[in-house]
């Protein structure tokens, strides 16, 4: 396996460094992570996002498919960490699937948190489909930032999970995967995001 190229964001002597992972249908260039790395940074924190072997293929010109298998995943996530020089200064994360991969690996690899932005618990209309069992005994500390109508796990949903006492889950009032509020809701997704960046900056400082 190629080692990860990386996109960094913050000062490089920053006591901490956030390790985003993209999800499975957009890159580490993608506006919400873009937008996510950039407040995360201005809070002062370094961010490094790095993308899996399909995405990095796909976009230097590769064929768009399904996202690696699992194996390959969790490979890249610890690649990613001992590239990095390993995991006493790191926490990690990521949107999605990359924040749930990060959520397999996080208490082997040993870092200091878990910064999971839209978990998706369950496939959209498969909420029988739990993705949710090694989140049971978690031992790394860990946010959960979750739009309360996310298809992939809403506030109702959740409610019923039984989840380790590691992680806490905030959640932003009527978004969806990305935080998208309803444009009858009156709020827009910039504030949104900046709700969720203002989260994952308060996590991160409590580190």
């Amino acid at each position: 396996m190629d080692p990860p190229e990386f996109l960094f964001d913050g000062a490089p002597d920053a006591s901490l460094t956030l390790v985003l992972a993209h999800g499975a249908g957009a890159p580490m260039r993608s506006a919400f992570l873009a937008a996510v790395a950039r407040g995360v940074a201005a809070g002062g924190a370094r961010v490094a996002r790095f993308e899996f072997p399909s995405m990095r293929a796909r976009r230097s010109g590769g064929p768009r498919g399904a996202p690696d298998r699992e194996p390959v995943l969790r490979e890249s996530w610890l690649s990613a960490i001992a590239a990095l020089g390993g995991a006493g200064r790191l926490a990690i994360g990521g949107k999605s699937l990359g924040g749930r991969i990060a959520s397999m690996v996080a208490d082997e690899a040993g870092v200091l948190g878990l910064v999971c932005l839209g978990y998706p618990f369950h496939p959209p209309g498969r909420p029988e489909r739990l993705r949710t069992k090694h989140l049971e005994a978690l031992r790394t500390p860990a946010l959960i930032v979750q739009g309360t109508r996310d298809p992939f796990g809403s506030r109702e949903d959740v409610a019923g999970y039984s989840l380790s006492p590691s992680i806490r889950i905030a959640w932003i009032e009527g978004g969806d995967h990305s935080f998208k509020p309803r444009s009858s809701s009156g709020r827009t997704e910039t504030e949104t995001l900046a709700e969720a960046v203002a989260r994952v900056r308060e996590f991160l400082a409590g580190l």
